[in-house]
Order: structure tokens, then sequence, then C-alpha cells
């Protein structure tokens, strides 16, 4: 596997979630096209979408709505890529969806891995490879990252990290599609800054890589922290994503 082969993956499985063609995104033209719900698409997802947008650079890919295709085709096409996923032009697209009581919801960066990058990291402390039936008590609080309560049977492997056989660190990976597995890390905030999510992270994704699956990491370009760490593993950008939702939806989020 290389990174070439590991980006093709990415835009492949992206073309699943937003019903197009992995190539749309490598082109120059910014592309529309109708959303759908698809067997292979990542398993989180709640399809089909009403407006969701995607660049992974070159252009913009919007999966939308019919309702909605011809505003948010003016939209991508009279702003730069880079200011469509960020205010104030956002304002524009959020006040054409507050007309059709959806508002702007998730925005997210996501990460592949850099095979010239990416090796295991040390840290101070004991790493344990984990699988569902070790860590199935562990879907609590402090973990609330590392796995998820709702998708328990997605959660598939992990790395713990451990200072005398008491668990202080944790990364799993989530199987959300057939050739991708997510990964989220916890440090407790005593342990934070000494390198152990770094080492978490890139021995869960080098786990991930040699059972022959992409690894993939997100995080709010505003967590700093989490960007930080993805870096830190062996991550790179790889791809942006903004996903509009219902206004009760996001209501429900702010309360």
């Amino acid at each position: 596997m290389t990174n070439q082969d590991i980006l093709k993956i990415a835009m492949r499985q992206s073309a699943m979630d937003l019903n197009c063609h992995e190539s749309d995104f490598c082109q120059q033209e910014n592309k529309v096209v109708t959303s759908a719900a698809g067997p292979n698409a990542r398993k989180y997802l709640t399809l089909p979408f009403y407006c969701n947008l995607v660049s992974y650079g070159h252009n913009i890919v919007a999966s939308v709505d019919d309702e909605i295709a011809g505003i948010v085709e003016d939209y991508i096409n009279k702003y730069p890529i880079e200011h469509c996923f960020e205010t104030p032009n956002l304002h524009v697209l959020d006040e054409e969806l507050r007309k059709r009581n959806r508002r702007i919801c998730f925005m997210a960066e996501y990460f592949l891995p850099d095979l010239s990058l990416l090796r295991e990291l040390d840290c101070s402390y004991e790493l344990k490879l984990l699988t569902p039936e070790s860590f199935g008590g562990l879907y609590t609080s402090e973990w609330g990252n590392a796995l998820c309560e709702k998708r328990k049977h997605l959660d598939v492997l992990a790395v713990g990290a451990y200072e005398e056989g008491e668990l202080i660190g944790l990364a799993g990976c989530s199987a959300d599609c057939d050739t991708m597995w997510q990964i989220g890390v916890d440090v407790l905030p005593s342990y934070r800054k000494q390198g152990i999510a770094s080492a978490l992270t890139s021995r869960l994704a080098v786990e991930v890589i040699q059972r022959g699956k992409v690894p993939f990491y997100c995080a709010a370009w505003s967590n700093i922290k989490s960007v930080r760490n993805a870096i830190a593993s062996g991550f790179k950008p790889a791809w942006v994503e903004m996903t509009a939702k219902e206004a009760g939806f996001v209501k429900n989020m702010n309360a």
C-alpha cells in the first residue's frame, strides 16, 4: 500500500458516501450531485444528505437534496473553495438553509496516514493491543472518543496505555466502512502532554494498516490538540467536510 493507494481508497469511500464518482474530487470544476443512501457508505452517516460539502483541495463536491441543488451550486461557484467552508461566507449558505428548516451542523477535517512518516512512537508507559473481548467494559465517559457506546458493534481494535496495571490512555478504531477504520483517542487529564496520545494513535494506525485497512482520523479544525496529535502520529490533512442537519437536531445538540 502506498500513499497514493490510501488517497484513492479514501476518495472511493467519499464517492460512495456522496453518490458520485471518485474522479469527481480531482476535477477543476465544482460538482453538485443528488444524495442517495448506498449500502457501502460510512455506517454512521444519516443518508441521504440534505446538503454535504466535501473538498480534497481540488474542488468542492456537493451532495444535496434536489430542492437546494441550484442554491448550493451558486454558492460553491461564487467563493474560493476554502472560503466556502468558513465564515463569513458560510452565513450566506446558512441563511438559505434556515429558510428550509436546516442549519450548518458538522464541520471537520479528516487525516490520512503518511507512510513516509508513520511509525510506532514510544512513550514511558506499557502499551497493550486490545480486542473487543478485552475492552468491552471500557464504555465510560473517560474513553468516549476512543470507543462509541452507540455503535459498539463497529469497535474492532484498540491500544491501551497502562501504569502499574491501570489504564491511563486508550486509542480505539471503528470499522466505519469496509476499507477504512476511524481512530479516536483519550488520555486521562493528569497524563497528558507526555506523548501518550501519539504513541497510542501511531501504534493503532500501524496495526490497522497491517490488517489491510486504511486508518483515518477526524478533528474539528479548531481542536488544536487533536490536530497536533494527528500530525505528530504520522497523519496529514486529506479532506474537509461540512454537513447540514435539521434545525431541531442542531437545537438539541446546543441544549
